[in-house]
């Protein structure tokens, strides 16, 4: 297209970030349009939609935040994305359009606090948690996620499948061995339904037998209703199954001052360590690492950004859906 040609036509700066990874094309990428003010529901889905990133992140103004920030899948828009967040802020402190320092975002669940490190590591604060105990038939969770249900007894005695919420819910499926969480095979439409009947966004199912001698656990995501059958790398879910483990005293034996089950916040006391290190994505190729920090109430998730790709979108008119040159 020629300058003028293109006279007059909406274009927006826009990048393809790897968050949770140091190297390109590994964690969990995201589109990021760092001024989306003025585009409309159909425009930022439509951009959603090209970019074909499990989700996208759109910076917009506020009144009550130094942004507000909107994030959209493929198919729908999502409350709050970790990954997308912390794609956005990297990039914004890449190009020099923010400074080191913490910055406070409004998104679709509230105002939250986003910190950039001045090595430009984001840390992002979820919201107060929210866990209980749910009650699951584990030959129907084995045949939805298509792994043997014995993969779920040898933990299910300490640590249960439970419901926890730290902005986007998710279903917390312990798993015993990482063998068992390489062969999960799912069936798709059984898991949207499975999460739909508890209310969550999608499945996230973990284990302590991880690959690194670092990590804490080694996690798997599924959110085929959100349009996204396998998330390489997720900071809510993450950011959510940190609160679980706080909950549940899963460093403690167990033995969590909270009656398991209670719809409440973190145990009073446990031996959650300070810093967790969870890693995922390695059974989809792009492996990343997400560090959660889950004690004394809304668990932080941090990690770090990689930018792809960088250049300009063509915005497409309001309500219209044509293909966007890029």
């Amino acid at each position: 297209m020629t300058g003028t040609e293109d006279a007059g036509v909406d274009r927006r700066e826009a990048a393809l970030v790897d968050a949770f990874t140091t190297e390109p094309t590994a964690g969990n990428v995201a589109g990021v349009v760092p001024d989306a003010a003025g585009l409309d529901d159909d425009q930022m889905r439509s951009i959603a939609a090209e970019f074909g990133a499990s989700e996208t992140a759109f910076g917009l103004p506020s009144e009550s935040a130094d942004r507000r920030v909107r994030y959209f899948s493929p198919t729908t828009e999502v409350d709050l994305c970790g990954h997308a967040t912390i794609a956005l802020h990297a990039r914004l402190f890449e190009t020099g359009a923010i400074d080191a320092g913490t910055h406070a975002v409004e998104t679709n669940v509230g105002v939250i606090d986003v910190e950039v490190t001045e090595g430009g590591r984001v840390w992002m604060t979820q919201n107060a948690p929210t866990v209980f105990e749910v009650e699951v038939d584990y030959d129907r969770l084995g045949d939805a996620l298509g792994v043997t249900p014995e993969a779920f007894r040898d933990v299910g005695a300490e640590l249960p499948v439970a419901y926890a919420d730290t902005g986007l819910p998710f279903l917390v499926v312990p798993v015993n061995f990482l063998e068992h969480l390489g062969d999960v095979t799912p069936d798709f439409d059984a898991v949207a339904a499975l999460a739909d009947e508890h209310d969550a966004a999608g499945v996230y199912a973990f284990t302590f037998d991880a690959l690194g001698p670092e990590s804490t656990v080694h996690g798997r995501c599924f959110v085929p209703g959100l349009g996204i059958d396998e998330d390489p790398v997720t900071g809510t879910a993450s950011g959510a199954c940190g609160a679980y483990l706080d909950h549940f005293a899963a460093f403690s034996g167990g033995d969590a001052s909270d009656a398991p089950g209670s719809p409440s916040g973190p145990a009073d006391a446990t031996d959650t360590p300070a810093e967790m290190v969870f890693e995922q994505g390695h059974y989809v190729d792009r492996p990343g690492v997400v560090r959660v920090r889950a004690t004394g109430g809304a668990p932080e998730v941090g990690g770090d950004a990689v930018t792809s790709f960088a250049g300009s979108i063509r915005v497409p008119d309001s309500a219209e859906d044509d293909i966007i040159e890029i």
